[in-house]
């Protein structure tokens, strides 16, 4: 990011809720740390250079202590003989928290970062501030915003959201992704404009691509619903726009803005208890009987257990050409408050069936001591309950208020919103395109818009015939949406988007609640919401409770819920063929 062009001001978002269990468990260990180490290790690369340049950087890497990470910088500094102000936002570690807590921390916004950089730093570190917080912080010093500046901070935000993931706005990680060369994406930058609008794209010459699909996809991503709440403005996600803006060059303007709540978010993470697994292969014939004769086996050593999960993966091939592609996977995962129970001599039990249990017995690993597990949890505190805190490169310590209370702006401007652009590629391997001009797909039925946690979603539009009838083609979601799926605490989501005003009627109408409850059958026994965002002709569903009690528990075979929107893509429905993108020509490939 530094030698690939122009830039003023650098990033690095170091922190997730896995990561805060993390360093909870280095703070542990030693109280002098508790922040990322790695940051440190890239710094000593690079600080001279960015001093060079005049470009600033502002981490999160804090964690848990901001204050230790940046006397370590002013010390590498030292070494390094480069003379750079260093600053750092604190106030949000609200340890002793409650019993049991391992970290307790409030989800700060911008505004420590504003007086950072206006008190000359050149370097800012902070701890839990929200992740959109890197961008919209900068922003506000940058153009000087005020804290009620609700519109241009939106789109800050909006902005910074994008950029969090990093390449994941540039071609990683995306549903169309043989469309473009994403072999080693370069990390997406934004051109932040004075009102708040902003273009995403990134250095001359790098890897991957910029495009109205890939900034939508990282849109959709761990949010969940039109108001993208935040401590310092909640951004109307309904009302972002989308334009291109040359290669490589998307434009995001017509966000607004609303006053942030008076509360704000807090993660606390804990120690959950003990766990452990054993991965059992089955090759061959009688695969179900294989696994029902293991279960039986180990249903004494794991009667005092408090969790056993078994999963069977049927990974297996009928008349299989390689051993692994005749073989399925069961998966044992236990949980328990003592390590004892699961520890190393329940693993050593199964491992000690192999002489007498199913044929071609085997596991994937040798018996391995009991791991603790954490457990993520949010809460909320009043604002003004939490000391948010600048502390200048001369020390002074300035005391943030929060973002000020006011008037929910109207809902939104009468002007006509312009239709998202199509996306650009075409045909076999390509993102999705819309179907020929005036093709109307039939209307199936609607589902709901939802309430989002944060208030009332926008109210679906009424359905509107959209023709009579038509053949259709049974294939995947995927071959006409994309989709990006991901992980809060517990809760799972997953955006679902489509090209063209034509596929976003049949998918608004098609894809209802109890349709994704059909084709995702995990999800059918949870109270799944479903979003509307027309702008971005996408849907978004929350599903609370699917991961249990979050990444670090190790609830599921995806525990972040990664993977989810492929396996939605994955799924076989009825498509009206005028939507579905021509097959490929005989002799090529995708």
């Amino acid at each position: 990011m530094l030698t690939g062009g122009p830039l003023d001001v650098l990033t690095g978002d170091y922190l997730a809720e896995l990561t805060m269990l993390i360093l909870g468990r280095d703070r542990l260990k030693d109280p002098g740390l508790g922040y990322a180490k790695t940051f440190l290790r890239q710094l000593e690369d690079c600080l001279g250079l960015a001093h060079e340049k005049g470009v600033r950087i502002v981490t999160n890497a804090g964690g848990l202590h901001p204050a230790a990470l940046a006397d370590a910088v002013r010390e590498l500094a030292a070494k390094a003989g480069v003379p750079v102000a260093v600053a750092h936002v604190e106030g949000d570690d609200l340890m002793p928290y409650e019993e049991g807590a391992l970290t307790a921390n409030a989800y700060l916004g911008g505004a420590g970062i504003t007086a950072c950089l206006r008190a000359g730093a050149d370097v800012v570190v902070t701890g839990r501030v929200t992740d959109a917080a890197l961008v919209s912080g900068p922003a506000a010093w940058w153009f000087d915003w005020a804290p009620d500046a609700y519109d241009r901070l939106a789109g800050a935000v909006v902005a910074g959201h994008v950029l969090e993931c990093g390449t994941q706005a540039t071609g990683g990680n995306y549903s169309f992704f043989t469309a473009h060369d994403v072999r080693r994406p370069g990390f997406p930058l934004a051109e932040v404009a004075e009102d708040g609008s902003a273009v995403i794209t990134k250095h001359p010459g790098t890897g991957g691509a910029v495009t109205t699909g890939t900034v939508t996809a990282q849109l959709l991503y761990e949010t969940q619903g039109p108001r993208y709440v935040g401590p310092d403005v909640t951004a109307r996600l309904d009302t972002v726009r989308l334009d291109p803006d040359g290669p490589d060059r998307v434009r995001i303007s017509g966000v607004l803005g609303e006053p942030p709540p008076p509360t704000l978010k807090v993660g606390v993470t804990r120690i959950g208890g003990w766990r452990n697994e054993v991965v059992f292969v089955l090759t061959g014939l009688d695969i179900e009987a294989k696994a029902a004769l293991v279960r039986e086996q180990l249903a004494g050593p794991l009667a005092g257990v408090e969790s056993a999960d078994w999963t069977l993966a049927r990974t297996d091939h009928e008349d299989a050409a390689t051993e692994e592609t005749a073989s399925a996977l069961l998966r044992l995962v236990v949980r328990d408050p003592s390590p004892d129970r699961v520890g190393r001599a329940l693993t050593s039990s199964a491992v000690e069936l192999a002489l007498g249990s199913y044929p071609g017995f085997h596991v994937t690993a040798p018996p391995g001591p009991a791991q603790p597990y954490g457990v993520f949890t949010s809460a909320t505190i009043e604002a003004t309950h939490v000391p948010h805190t600048a502390t200048l490169p001369d020390g002074t310590r300035v005391a943030l208020p929060p973002s000020p209370p006011g008037p929910t702006p109207a809902p939104q401007a009468s002007d006509p919103i312009p239709a998202p652009p199509a996306f650009e590629a075409r045909g076999s391997g390509a993102e999705p395109r819309d179907g020929d001009p005036g093709a109307q797909p039939p209307v199936t039925g609607r589902g709901g818009a939802g309430e989002s946690p944060a208030g009332p979603a926008t109210p679906a539009a009424p359905a509107t015939p959209t023709g009579t009838g038509g053949p259709t083609t049974r294939a995947p979601l995927g071959a006409l949406a994309g989709a990006r799926s991901g992980d809060k605490g517990g809760d799972a989501n997953i955006g679902v988007w489509v090209a063209g005003e034509a596929a976003w009627q049949w998918l608004r109408d098609t894809l209802t609640t109890d349709l994704l409850q059909a084709l995702l059958p995990e999800t059918a026994p949870l109270p799944v919401t479903r979003h509307e965002l027309p702008n971005l002709r996408a849907l978004n569903f929350t599903v609370p409770g699917l991961l249990g009690a979050g990444v670090a528990s190790g609830h599921r075979f995806d525990p972040q819920a990664k993977a989810l929107g492929e396996w939605l893509r994955a799924r076989h429905l009825d498509i009206p063929t005028h939507l579905l993108p021509p097959p490929a020509p005989e002799g090529t490939r995708p």
